[in-house]
This record gives structure tokens, sequence and C-alpha cells, in this order.
């Protein structure tokens, strides 16, 4: 699977926007992790986040969004933020087979500041990054040639390593 982004949605209630999209990527979610909640993370694709206290509560500055509160943190699964003038972002992560996962995104804000152009740019970046062979920072490098973790053992009388003069 290649990464992909549905097409983004958009709603607005009175002087309230919300934006959604779902990120298709073909990485573990435990792998993507680092992307959404960690400063490193971050700033390859989104923003830079020059404050981020790893827990509910924790302080969050976002270079280009605002600064503000970690108002949810489920490890592995949800990272949200909210902040000054920004709004509240939100990533959820879902597992979407053995070796990929599924971020619905959610960006609630107020006024004109941010649009789903943006948005699709940053999350096009994510998925270059997510499908090269450096991986995420933070994160396991990519190895396309490996099968899943939770694979299971090889088949018996398979063997683990080819055997002399075998071609692989």
């Amino acid at each position: 699977m290649s990464g992909s982004i549905a097409q983004g949605t958009s709603q607005t209630h009175g002087n309230t926007h919300i934006l959604h999209f779902l990120v298709r990527l073909p990485r573990r979610m435990e792998d993507v992790w680092p992307a959404v909640a960690t400063p490193e993370g971050l700033g390859a694709w989104c923003t830079a986040a020059d404050v981020l206290e790893p827990r509910l509560d924790g302080a969050v500055t976002l270079r280009d969004l605002g600064s503000g509160r970690v108002t949810a943190w489920d490890v592995d699964r949800v990272a949200e933020y909210t902040v000054e003038g920004g709004g509240r972002i939100r990533f959820h992560l879902e597992r979407g087979g053995d070796a990929e996962s599924i971020l619905r995104f959610t960006h609630e804000f107020q006024g004109e500041r941010s649009s789903e152009a943006d948005w699709r740019r940053r999350f096009e970046r994510l998925i270059e990054i997510v499908e090269s062979p450096e991986g995420l920072p933070g994160g396991r490098p990519r190895n396309p040639a490996e099968p899943p973790e939770d694979a299971g053992p090889p088949e018996p009388g398979e063997p683990l390593e080819p055997l002399p003069g075998q071609f692989t």
C-alpha cells in the first residue's frame, strides 16, 4: 500500500471552522506516532514544535499555529493540541491492517487562518517521509523487504537465510 489522502471535508458553524482528513499511511501506527507526538516528528512535516510536554495538560508551542496545552493524550493513538489562535488540532491513529495505519485528523479553529490546501500539502509531506527509506524522525527506519513484526515465524522447512549458492 502507498499512502493516500481522502478528500478533506470542511464545516462551518458561525465563526468556527472544522477540517477533517483521513490519511492512509503504509506504516504501523506505533511507527507513525512519533510524527504527531514528538517535536522532531512534527517538525519534519507539519511545523516546528518549540515546546511539547508529551502528557495531558502539557505545554505545547507549534511555531506556525500557536501556543497552548495538550488537551488529549493516549499514547500511540491520540494527540490533541489546543493552541491560542490556532484552535484544536487532533491526530487520531487507528490500525489499517498488519502494517498500515489510518490518521483521522481534525482541525477546529476560528476565522480564516487555516485551509484545506495547507493541510493537504502537510499530509503529502508526511506520506513522503513515511514512504522514504529513512522513515520518520525518532521512529524505526522503513524496510520494505521486512515482513510485519506480527507476521509470525517462517513456514516449516523454509530456511531463515539463503542456502550457500542460492540466489536471493
